[in-house]
């Protein structure tokens, strides 16, 4: 398969309020599912930052703990789904507890992704079939803070691939 040049796809979520949200990457103008041969979409590596809504040097903050969860799917999704389930490509959850300061506000504890490590690289790449990926996140409380946001780096390349094997391969992630 003929590879491209690296390039790098970036979307970002905004959530808060305990509630699910979701938005869609388009991969229309990347991948092709032709009638003879096909162009898919290789992920090298996921980046991941999850940030307060209104700065993004400020983690997001709770009065007690709190954990945001996200994920990066092949199909949209209404809440956060298991890795098992075939359309995730990449997940992960950020937890958080915080502590009260001297002056009586509250900071950031600690903070840990080690519940659910966030990915960093796949060694042979993670193939895409299907035209938009949708980056989703929820947390489990209403944020001190408000809004949060969860910001995607995702290093890409394109391949072409036979028409049989695409319409496998995006079969096979819906």
């Amino acid at each position: 398969m003929a590879k491209s040049d690296a390039f790098y796809i970036r979307a970002q979520v905004t959530a808060g309020s305990g509630n699910y949200a979701q938005q869609e990457i388009d991969l229309g103008s990347f991948v092709n599912l032709g009638v003879k041969s096909s162009t898919l979409l290789r992920i090298h590596s996921v980046q991941v930052a999850v940030t307060d809504g209104t700065n993004a040097e400020t983690p997001p903050s709770h009065t007690s703990g709190f954990g945001i969860g996200w994920q990066l799917t092949t199909e949209s999704q209404s809440d956060l789904v298991y890795m098992n389930d075939k359309s995730v490509v990449a997940s992960g959850l950020n937890a958080g507890y915080n502590t009260e300061t001297a002056s009586g506000t509250f900071g950031t504890g600690f903070a840990s992704d080690v519940f659910n490590l966030n990915p960093s690289d796949f060694v042979k790449g993670y193939l895409i079939g299907v035209d938009s990926l949708f980056l989703g996140s929820e947390c489990n409380v209403t944020l001190s803070t408000g809004d949060y946001n969860v910001d995607i780096i995702l290093e890409c390349t394109l391949e072409s691939a036979t028409q049989a094997s695409a319409t496998a391969l995006a079969l096979s992630q819906q």
